[in-house]
């Protein structure tokens, strides 16, 4: 079986999150499951493009509208990440360094996926699945279907997998200019909330769209900005996949970005090394509970809430709990957050930005991690806490609540709280503080964790199921 996964982001090509992580994970585990898997993504003028070789493999032209350019299809040449990695260059639109937050994002991702189309037209061998990733190339299922371009190409099964239903790739009509030849009677296949929605659009015409948690799945029928009508007509065809992590990245054992290695058996001493030099790399001291927080200081992440969270938590307990928080986002958060550092000096720190390496040297020095999400459709980030030994404490929402069980309730390894709001973060710190009290609950609740098994295996397994059942579609 071939499958082709298209892409707006893949590690360590580029990644903003999330859908990073899993696009450079999930199709290295179905290569080692014994299916052909590759990554179709846009160029970015990044480091690994400037660092690795890549091979110009097809070079042609594409229409979109009144725009006429060339472009280029390049492989990495030693499919050093576990599988072939496909890259496509377009001057002026796909060759930037960003991956967000240009004023033509519409048209660059418009661009990528009919170029797609394009390069897809002259292959040899096609596909048996194209797999989507959110609305970036959420447009594909459609024109598969219903371009009369594209018609040869129509027999190919088509999976979608949203990974934030939040966002959705909108487009006003005037871009339908951009579009190739499509039957207009099928226009309404485009459309939700009077524009082209471009994820509502692979909803309706895919055969199989798949979240990244069962909870999530749930969720979006009543939480999904405006689609929640679609996701109940449509549940039909949706399927709950918990995401995985790359054992091979995230493995404490072998990190070379930790200073301290270590495994289940050493786990409590590799964890008192780690947390010694984090702690003395921000001016922290090691002898009390470290609570982290890692990820985007957006509201989504419930990062809002965090400036009075900590403010409360460290006068409630002044000497007895340390916090730091990597991460940015919201000018607004990263300044209230900085400006607690003048109060708080002997047991809070911030580092503002994103840094992949310390991120793996706080999972492996902290005691607990804190996620107030109020959406989280998976969530990688308490994986990889449980991974390197590190007590979760997260608001029970979508995958959150799917992988975190409470420590209240038989083999429970986590700390979980229902509303999020700061009484809930408070309360669910406090609860921590009590834990580290006892070390050997403390030593119980890491072996437990670490013995956890959230790789891609599984994960992997259960969408290759996925594409053979859509034969007998």
């Amino acid at each position: 079986m071939n499958v082709i996964h298209l892409s707006a982001e893949c590690y360590p090509v580029a990644k903003v999150g999330g859908l990073g992580d899993v696009v450079g994970a999930l199709p290295k585990y179905q290569q080692a499951a014994g299916i052909s898997a590759m990554v179709v993504m846009p160029f970015y003028d990044r480091k690994f493009v400037k660092e690795n070789e890549f091979e110009v493999i097809y070079d042609s032209t594409i229409v979109m509208g009144t725009f006429m350019g060339s472009f280029q299809v390049l492989r990495e040449a030693t499919d050093k990440l576990g599988f072939p990695l496909h890259l496509i260059k377009i001057p002026g639109l796909l060759d930037r360094p960003e991956i967000y937050s240009y004023p033509d994002e519409s048209e660059q991702f418009v661009a990528f996926q009919i170029a797609f189309l394009e390069w897809l037209l002259n292959f040899e061998v096609l596909p048996d699945v194209i797999h989507s990733h959110d609305h970036h190339s959420g447009l594909i299922p459609f024109l598969l279907y219903h371009s009369s371009r594209y018609k040869s190409l129509s027999h190919i099964a088509t999976v979608l997998t949203i990974h934030n239903g939040q966002y959705q790739g909108w487009l006003g009509w005037e871009k339908l200019n951009l579009l190739p030849d499509i039957d207009v009677w099928e226009g309404k296949l485009l459309e939700w909330g009077d524009c082209i929605n471009p994820l509502a659009s692979a909803v309706k015409c895919c055969w199989k769209y798949t979240t990244v948690s069962p909870s999530y799945l749930e969720e979006l029928s009543v939480n999904s900005n405006g689609l929640e009508q679609l996701f109940i007509s449509e549940k039909a065809k949706g399927v709950g996949i918990i995401n995985g992590i790359d054992t091979d990245v995230w493995n404490p054992s072998i990190d070379p970005m930790i200073s301290a290695n270590y495994n289940t058996e050493t786990a409590t001493a590799g964890k008192a090394a780690n947390k010694a030099l984090v702690c003395k790399e921000f001016f922290l001291s090691d002898d009390k509970p470290l609570v982290a927080f890692i990820g985007r200081l957006v509201g989504e992440k419930g990062a809002d809430l965090l400036p009075e969270a900590v403010t409360r938590i460290l006068l409630k307990h002044p000497d007895e709990v340390n916090i730091l928080i990597l991460g940015s986002g919201e000018k607004e958060i990263e300044e209230e957050l900085a400006a607690l550092t003048s109060t708080f000096k002997e047991n809070y720190n911030v580092f503002i930005g994103y840094h992949e390496a310390l991120s793996h040297r706080i999972y492996a020095g902290a005691d607990f991690l804190i996620m107030p999400s109020r959406v989280e459709p998976c969530g990688l980030n308490q994986l990889y806490s449980l991974r390197y030994g590190t007590v979760p404490i997260v608001r029970s929402t979508g995958g959150l609540k799917d992988t975190v069980i409470d420590v209240s309730e038989e083999n429970g390894y986590g700390i979980r709280f229902e509303e999020a709001n700061v009484d809930s973060i408070v309360d669910s710190v406090s609860r921590a503080v009590e834990i580290y009290k006892n070390s050997t609950q403390m030593e119980l609740l890491r072996n437990r964790m670490m013995n956890l098994n959230y790789s891609w295996h599984q994960s992997a397994a259960q969408y290759i199921t996925l594409y053979n059942n859509l034969k007998s579609l």
